[in-house]
């Protein structure tokens, strides 16, 4: 992969990345090329990554595709984002050292047993935004649930929205540590991601979107009327859903 001279610190490193071919996941791929560029100190803490356009350009891919791998870098603890500015390179020693990668999510046993994970730690966190919400964290929750229905409206594959509600919920806890234990999952959070290739046919993804975005509505309506027992119930229908679909598809491939 060729590389430009080194950059000081803290600017836009001249990595170039040479276009991707058509993997089953163009953001696993993406994330892989750029995790080995920081992992091989070719981008060094503090750089920056290069901007959306650039890697639009240089790896061939839509806006949406880096925008969900620098999701997955900075839930892998790889970068940092600052809001009108970019993502830049954090240092190794302040990453965390325990987390679920997406290499390790090798067959749909392995999805299955992180949405069991899910559905313990979720379907309380939904229980506590209900009761501990405030204007602000309603706000922002109200705000996920609408972009990802936008998304799906549009066609498209919806992770990073997915990803932002659930966020929103686990910030609404008023815990610290239910963010955190959110970023230890990772990428790996929203399973389609992993398996994509598998089920995401067009008609099956839109029905599937669809189902997801009810769900989704009756988990916001139930934390806004501070309904905690619903709330609890809702997100637990809602993972329960997508642990039994990815179960009959793991039957179906057997």
């Amino acid at each position: 992969m060729p590389l430009s001279r080194r950059a000081p610190p803290g600017i836009v490193h001249g990595i170039e990345l040479t276009p991707l071919s058509p993997p089953a996941n163009l953001t696993t791929e993406l994330v892989r090329r750029l995790a080995s560029e920081i992992r091989a100190g070719r981008l060094n803490p503090g750089d920056r990554l290069p901007t959306e356009q650039a890697l639009m350009r240089q790896a061939g891919v839509s806006r949406t595709v880096v925008r969900e791998a620098v999701s997955a870098l900075r839930a892998e603890g790889l970068v940092t984002t600052r809001q009108g500015v970019g993502a830049f390179v954090t240092d190794p020693t302040t990453r965390g050292q325990v987390r679920i990668a997406p290499e390790e999510m090798r067959s749909l046993t392995d999805v299955l047993q992180v949405i069991e994970l899910r559905i313990a730690i979720e379907t309380e966190a939904a229980g506590l935004a209900a009761e501990r919400r405030n204007a602000a964290s309603l706000e922002r929750i109200e705000t996920a649930a609408i972009a990802f229905a936008a998304a799906v409206d549009a066609g498209e594959s919806a992770v990073m929205q997915d990803l932002d509600f659930h966020r929103a919920i686990f910030a609404a806890t008023g815990n610290g540590f239910f963010p955190r234990f959110l970023e230890f999952l990772g990428p790996i959070l929203i399973p389609r991601q992993t398996v994509r290739a598998q089920v995401e046919d067009g008609a099956n993804r839109t029905a599937y979107l669809q189902g997801v975005r009810e769900e989704h509505a009756r988990i916001a309506a139930a934390i806004v009327a501070g309904q905690a027992m619903a709330a609890r119930s809702a997100m637990r229908r809602h993972l329960s859903a997508s642990r039994d679909r990815y179960a009959q598809l793991q039957a179906s491939l057997r």
